[in-house]
């Protein structure tokens, strides 16, 4: 009995998100979640643009709260709405905005539509992105298209966890269009990430007093002590020596 209350209460949360999705499709809704409250069921809405959500002085909100009252027999719904910040990093908003602009251009502009998408995920700070459309684009025949750039993991507990993935799709005239978007955010640490740290000497530099004249007498002290310019042609003279060959030596002395 308890697992299926359980189960049952799932199912309705599934619905629940579900119809909210198919409502506010255009509107940039990225996840729903359902809290219980003593006062009611609390429904938090995370939405890139929360004023389509809303709607001219609440009717959206008006109209979601009674068609979830009377569809799923809630007695108090809330709903609050949460504004996405960087809605370039959310998979969901990025999948609704490619399935949304193929409805709207047709799948003859993919590639571009593709490709810009994908440029505006890279430069709001992700790690990597992948975009897949799937479907009758542009002939007949059913394609796979994938568009990706930067690094992106494909396995391991990183893929499961870290990766944000949404799928949606986009009724065009050739039929119906698979999307799916994978992003990597910059957040994320990645366990073969190495730093290498610069190594800085402990130098511990003492501050004196030294004035110009002392700077004068130690520079004329080290002259003093250079040796002097005899020391220097003899041991000249006698490396030069040394390098001459013995043979070049006797024909000299012959010579004299």
């Amino acid at each position: 009995m308890i697992e299926r209350k359980f189960v049952s209460e799932k199912m309705k949360e599934f619905q629940i998100k579900g119809f909210i999705g198919t409502i506010l499709k255009n509107a940039g809704q990225s996840g729903v979640k359902l809290k219980k409250t003593p006062l009611g069921e609390k429904i938090i809405i995370s939405a890139s643009k929360p004023g389509l959500v809303v709607g001219r002085k609440g009717e959206n909100i008006k109209l979601l709260t009674t068609e979830l009252k009377r569809k799923f027999k809630l007695e108090n719904p809330q709903i609050e709405i949460e504004e996405i910040m960087n809605p370039n990093l959310d998979a969901q908003v990025v999948a609704e905005r490619v399935a949304s602009t193929l409805e709207r251009f047709g799948g003859g502009r993919f590639k571009m539509i593709g490709h810009r998408t994908l440029g505006d995920v890279m430069t709001a700070g992700a790690l990597g992105a992948e975009i897949t459309i799937t479907g009758k684009i542009p002939s007949s025949r059913a394609k796979r298209w994938r568009f990706y750039q930067g690094y992106l993991k494909k396995s391991g507990n990183i893929a499961q966890v870290k990766v944000l993935k949404a799928y949606t799709v986009a009724a065009l005239k050739t039929g119906i269009i698979g999307i799916q978007v994978s992003i990597l955010p910059s957040s994320v640490v990645l366990p073969d990430k190495v730093e290498l740290k610069p190594i800085v000497a402990d130098v511990v530099i003492e501050e004196t007093d030294v004035t110009e004249e002392e700077v004068k007498e130690a520079t004329e002290k080290v002259v003093e002590k250079k040796t002097p310019a005899k020391k220097v042609i003899k041991k000249a003279a006698k490396k030069v020596a040394d390098e001459t060959p013995a043979k070049e030596v006797k024909k000299e002395e012959k010579s004299e």
